[in-house]
This record gives structure tokens, C-alpha cells and sequence, in this order.
């Protein structure tokens, strides 16, 4: 690939690399975003604190309990992919690419020395995938590379556990191969991206993340009745989701669930939305 980029001129590989930042950052929105909608369930943690805010709060309270755990025990694998986990989602909430690429590192640094002991583990190949995601976001055109480590670090997670985090390697090589510029850039390709979110949907249909994305796929492609399919069932899923994925620790990803639910619904049904 980098044999391909070279060959463009200078114009070109400039211009490829802004183009390269800019689908990176969308994403890892994408894959696990900023939440900004206030969900209807307060924690009670802060009532005056933003969503936003409180969430990074939480996420913050999160990784420091991930690193005492893996302090106290640090041959403990799940505490370490714990605390890989943690990274990444504390990664979502930097307020810049230094604060972000440290936090990264970390991740990533974690995961690689727990795949070394620990090497058919599927958290560790995942939260590899997944930190090297926010890694890329604060890259220029180093973010290709990486880029092609994360998709082997998902490969290998799939290969090892396709059901772990509620079929979440299927679900982020969709959203790579969906989000990433095609060849010769980089690796996107819609027919992977396709395939990969469809899998994550018969792996985990009641996982609200999944559908979500397959329905954004398919209006990315204009497929407006696979996208309404994908609404109806979003839409009949909703109450038992509420009960299956319900507490404090959630409150983040219904925040965001109800308002990329309430975007696409202004599309697929405007009436319904006036």
C-alpha cells in the first residue's frame, strides 16, 4: 500500500493525507463515540454536570480502578485487558491528540505484552485493534500503517472469539472497512464492510450497537429499504434492550443509541419527525 501511495505526487500523498485524518476521526466516532445527547436515565452522579462530562468523569474513575486492579495482580489477564479496555475508552473523551496517542500507547503497549503470554486470548488481539484505532486518529499518513495493524489485530480477535463484546469484531471491521478510504489508499471496501456488519447482526441481533451500524451502513449507501428493515426491528428491539442492557454503566451508549436512532429516523421517516 505505502509502495501505491508513493507513486502519487506531491499534491496527490498531500491530499491523501488529510483525506486519510479526516475518514480516520469519523471512525472511531463511528466505533465508539463522544456521546453528546443526555440520556433519559440519569446516574444521579453530578446532576449538574453534562452528559458529556459526566461520562469522561466515569471513564476517567474507570481506568484509574483498571490500574489499581492490574497493579494489585499484574499477572491477572483479565485485569489487563480490562485496563486495555479502559484505555480506549478513555481515549474517546482527550482533549487532544498528545492526551489521546499517551493514553493509547498504554492500551496498546498493554495488549501487546498481554497477547505474548497469553497469545489465543480474544481481548487482547481486540483491545489492540481498538487502541491502535485511537492511536491513528492522532496520525498523519504514520495512521496507514497502523491502520493495517489494527485490521490484524481485529482479524486475529474474530478468529478467536467472533462472539466477544457482543460480536465486536465483525462489528469494527465493518465499521474500519465502511469508514476507511478503498484501494489504493487504504483498505476500504464495501463489500467487507457489508459482510462484516451483517455477521454482527446474526452473531448479536439484540444488540442495539450492531443494527445501529448496518442501518447507517446502508443509508451511507443510499439502501433505503434494508435500512427501514433495520429500523423496524431497531424499533421492535427497543424495550427489551432497555431491560437486557440497563444500569449506570450503560447510560453512555443509550445516550448515543436514541440519538443516532432519532437521526435516522428523521430520514427514513420525516413525517414521523416533524
Amino acid at each position: 500500500m505505502a509502495n501505491c501511495i508513493c507513486s502519487y505526487n506531491q499534491s496527490r500523498a498531500a491530499h491523501q493525507q488529510l483525506l486519510w485524518v479526516t475518514t480516520a476521526l469519523v471512525f472511531l466516532l463511528f466505533l465508539h463515540p463522544t456521546w453528546a445527547a443526555e440520556d433519559e436515565n440519569s446516574s444521579g452522579e453530578k446532576p449538574g454536570l453534562p452528559a458529556p462530562q459526566r461520562f469522561a468523569a466515569r471513564a476517567q474513575r474507570s481506568y484509574e480502578e483498571a490500574k489499581k486492579r492490574l497493579d494489585a495482580a499484574p499477572t491477572n489477564p483479565d485485569a489487563a485487558w480490562q485496563l486495555a479496555r479502559a484505555c480506549f475508552d478513555l481515549a474517546e473523551y482527550a482533549t487532544n491528540n498528545t492526551q489521546r496517542a499517551q493514553i493509547a500507547r498504554e492500551g496498546i503497549a498493554v495488549s501487546r505484552q498481554l497477547i505474548n503470554g497469553h497469545p489465543s486470548l480474544a481481548p487482547a488481539s481486540y483491545y489492540l485493534g481498538l487502541n491502535l484505532g485511537q492511536l491513528a486518529r492522532t496520525q498523519s499518513i504514520a495512521a496507514l500503517n497502523t491502520v493495517e495493524e489494527m485490521e490484524l489485530a481485529l482479524k486475529r480477535a474474530l478468529e478467536l472469539d467472533a462472539s466477544f463484546d457482543y460480536a465486536g469484531p465483525d462489528r469494527s471491521l465493518g465499521l474500519l472497512y465502511l469508514q476507511a478510504p478503498g484501494w489504493p489508499i487504504s483498505i476500504g471496501d464495501r463489500r467487507k464492510a457489508r459482510r462484516h456488519l451483517e455477521q454482527a447482526v446474526k452473531r448479536s441481533p439484540d444488540y442495539p450497537e450492531n443494527r445501529l451500524c448496518l442501518m447507517e451502513a446502508y443509508l451511507k449507501w443510499n439502501d433505503i429499504s434494508a435500512a427501514s428493515d433495520q429500523m423496524r426491528a431497531l424499533e421492535e428491539l427497543h424495550p427489551r434492550a432497555r431491560n437486557q442492557f440497563a444500569g449506570d454503566q450503560w447510560e453512555p451508549e443509550w445516550a448515543d443509541w436514541n440519538n443516532r436512532l432519532e437521526l435516522a429516523r428523521k430520514r427514513l421517516k420525516p413525517d414521523d419527525a416533524k
